[in-house]
């Protein structure tokens, strides 16, 4: 009976040494640190990996997250420069940079940063008005982060970025400020459409001035040809004249240089010619009138005749 107690008993211890065991041993995952505390008081951190902490006297106490946090903080009320009161709410991103701080340095961070993200935005945004506030949101976030890492940073915190969510006028704020946008869009769409009708204008004054411009040059370059094809005509006709005119001419000349050459190997008497001069008179007086006026050179025209037939003998 009592082997039997004493191998239960045995069994126990064991299984009591087991699991003190187990529970001394702790696995630190990746990106997170532990806090091991010695009988209350800080010991170390743990980094990634398998930790043994001793038995009823260390403890791990924290288990801090080192990867970037984000918080989305409900809205608060903020009254601007020009006495608008408005809700906004913000985006805090930070991480924590030294664990040992962050646990013994601050009992509530996360209500902390809140608080000092509220304070922080109502000093930037009263000195801001309502225009500035809806415009500025760049210049808001920048001087929000930079006084929270600045304020955070004795808690071992990093504040990465500060984001302004929403801003929420009250409603008759965002009636009006509907009313003036529509008023803006509309002016800019009369805008938009006066300079449409502008540009049409031109681009068809532009259009007609290029049409005019080349159909004056058109009926130019038509005129300019026609012009041309006058002058060549002229010219053409003016010489064909010019050569019929040579031509008649060498012809009666040769006609003469003929009729003399018969004259002179011709035995003509003063009689033949007398005839042929009054042949060529009635030819001439061929006619409707029935008068003839002769000058007085005609009247001579026989004795030419016969001085012509007078020199051509002496040349033979």
């Amino acid at each position: 009976m009592e082997s039997i107690f004493s191998m239960v008993l045995w069994v126990i211890i064991i299984i009591l040494i087991l699991l003190i065991a187990l529970s001394s041993v702790r696995i630190i995952k990746q990106a997170k640190v532990g806090i091991i505390m010695r009988l209350g008081k800080f010991q170390k951190e743990a980094k990634t990996g398998i930790h043994f902490l001793v038995p009823f006297i260390d403890r791990m106490a924290y288990v801090i997250d080192l990867r970037e946090i984000v918080v989305d903080f409900p809205p608060q009320p903020v009254i601007t420069k020009d006495n608008v009161t408005m809700q906004i709410d913000t985006v805090v991103y930070y991480k924590i940079t030294d664990p040992v701080r962050y646990v013994f340095e601050i009992a509530n961070p996360l209500a902390a940063i809140e608080n000092l993200t509220a304070t922080t935005l109502r000093n930037i945004i009263g000195d801001l008005d309502l225009d500035e506030t809806l415009t500025s949101r760049d210049l808001i976030n920048a001087k929000m982060r930079t006084i929270l890492d600045e304020a955070t940073d004795i808690w071992g915190i990093k504040v990465n970025r500060v984001e302004l969510k929403n801003i929420m006028p009250p409603r008759d704020i965002q009636a009006a400020m509907e009313k003036q946008m529509r008023a803006e869009r509309e002016r800019r769409e009369a805008i938009l459409q006066a300079e449409g009708e502008k540009q049409s204008a031109i681009l068809i004054a532009e259009g007609n001035k290029q049409s005019a411009i080349l159909n004056a040059e058109a009926k130019k370059e038509a005129l300019i040809k026609e012009s041309e094809g006058q002058k060549q005509s002229q010219i053409l006709i003016a010489e064909g004249e010019a050569e019929a005119i040579k031509k008649k001419k060498s012809a009666e000349a040769y006609g003469v240089q003929i009729v003399f050459e018969a004259m002179k190997n011709a035995d003509v008497d003063e009689r033949i010619l007398a005839l042929r001069s009054m042949e060529a008179l009635e030819k001439i007086s061929e006619g409707d009138s029935t008068k003839l006026v002769l000058p007085s050179e005609a009247v001579n025209l026989l004795g030419t005749f016969k001085g012509i037939k007078e020199v051509m003998t002496d040349d033979k």
